[in-house]
């Protein structure tokens, strides 16, 4: 007589399971991770452009402007070629006045959490609950701009970002009037100048041409 058949248990991999389950986790990257690895790249890029620093404090290139219009157009000019130039020394005027007033530097850092964690990196499922009261998205923001005007025009935070605007205004209208842009556009109008040996090709290629077509010609009847 046969004996019955053993059943069959089906097997489960824990191993394979745990590793799907792990794989989204690993996945995902946290918003305030990923803002600060794109913010880090945006700059690092930004940077990377900048003109040489020598470039920029070059004595031999300074000279007076003659009138308003040329100190105009100089600006206009060396703005363009030292944007980002402009705006690192733009940048080290605000750190050394948020440095100078350290009571604004942490008004100012609070103010940038309050906005960082209660509205761009705030789960959206998850709303902003104070004092027993729940509010909405709109209320958020509403709340958010009006705490940012009161420490901006109630503290000394405000004093801070204009004196270092200023400063940094009057640095590139300043560097940009007395700074000669005539030097910064030489290596572009060489560059869009065929030179030698492609005029040289040019000429002798319409000459042929020349040729050609004096050869094939009819010639004038009589």
């Amino acid at each position: 007589m046969a004996s019955p058949a053993t059943p069959v248990l089906p097997i489960t991999s824990t191993k394979s399971a745990g590793a799907a389950a792990d794989a989204p986790v690993n996945e995902v990257q946290p918003p305030l991770r990923a803002f600060i690895s794109k913010a880090s790249d945006s700059l690092r890029h930004s940077l990377s452009q900048r003109r040489p620093w020598a470039e920029l404090l070059d004595r031999t290139a300074f000279s007076k402007p003659e009138n308003l219009s040329e100190a105009t157009f100089r600006i206009r000019k060396n703005f363009s070629y030292f944007r980002v130039n402009y705006y690192a020394i733009g940048a080290l005027a605000l750190a050394v006045s948020l440095l100078t007033n350290p009571i604004s530097l942490v008004i100012l850092f609070g103010l940038l959490a309050a906005w960082v964690f209660l509205y761009f990196f705030r789960p959206a499922d998850q709303p902003l609950v104070l004092f027993g009261r729940i509010f909405t998205d709109f209320e958020t923001l509403v709340l958010l701009c009006g705490l940012t005007l009161c420490v901006v025009f109630l503290t000394s935070v405000g004093s801070v970002l204009v004196s270092s605007a200023m400063v940094g205004v009057a640095f590139v209208c300043v560097h940009g009037a007395l700074r000669m842009p005539e030097d910064m556009f030489m290596e572009a109008q060489d560059n869009s100048k065929p030179n030698g040996y492609v005029s040289f090709v040019r000429g002798a290629a319409a000459v042929n041409a020349a040729i050609v077509a004096t050869a094939t010609s009819p010639a004038p009847s009589r």
